[in-house]
């Protein structure tokens, strides 16, 4: 007999990588996060972030963005995690502006920024918000207070322009939140499994 098709299909065959850890891999969420790189990273540079979650049991895959202005890789995201009740956009660094990006005006479950790029380093009065407040989703940034791409009274006092989110900060981190992996990626599974229904 035909198994009836899933509305919102989740792939659970990903590849796991790294030493294993406590959490068994096995998909259990029915949302899906999908994690876009920094601007001189790639999907292979992710794939600690995106296995760490699927040991979590959340369905997750990191991917690669045309290197370009962010403006312009929007699409290009949008066409790989279009939007949806299933789909969690995240993003470390340029892969967070482009899914934040893509995320304003446009109906995603939520959001994740890893190290969001505020300003650029030693330019803090050109701030890349200009988009947050037509983010509806609820978001969570993730950053540490030493990152010269976001100084951290200015993010502080820039999350008020999002509706719904959340900051979680790191003391004396820079721009690299590997330090801290397990840490950033409970929080992240905890922020998916307490997502509001849309």
């Amino acid at each position: 007999m035909a198994q009836p098709s899933q509305p919102h299909p989740i792939r659970t065959d990903y590849p796991v990588v790294g030493p294993p850890d406590r959490y068994a891999c096995r998909v259990e969420h029915p949302l899906e996060v999908v994690i876009g790189h920094g601007a001189s990273g790639s999907a292979a540079t992710m794939e600690p972030f995106a296995a760490g979650l699927r040991r979590r049991g959340i369905a997750a895959r990191a991917i690669d963005l045309p290197r370009r202005r962010a403006e312009d890789a929007v699409p290009a995201l949008v066409a790989i995690a279009p939007p949806g009740p299933a789909m969690v956009l995240a993003g470390h660094s340029y892969g967070g502006r482009v899914a934040s990006l893509a995320a304003a005006g446009a109906a995603y479950r939520g959001l994740v920024c890893f190290s969001y790029p505020l300003h650029r380093p030693g330019a803090p009065g050109s701030l890349r918000t200009e988009h947050w407040p037509r983010i509806s989703c609820p978001v969570l940034l993730l950053s540490g207070e030493a990152d010269p791409f976001a100084r951290i009274d200015l993010l502080r006092a820039s999350v008020s322009l999002l509706p719904r989110a959340d900051l979680v900060t790191y003391p004396r981190l820079g721009h690299s939140l590997l330090p801290v992996l397990d840490d950033v990626l409970d929080r992240v599974a905890r922020f998916v499994r307490e997502l509001p229904a849309p």
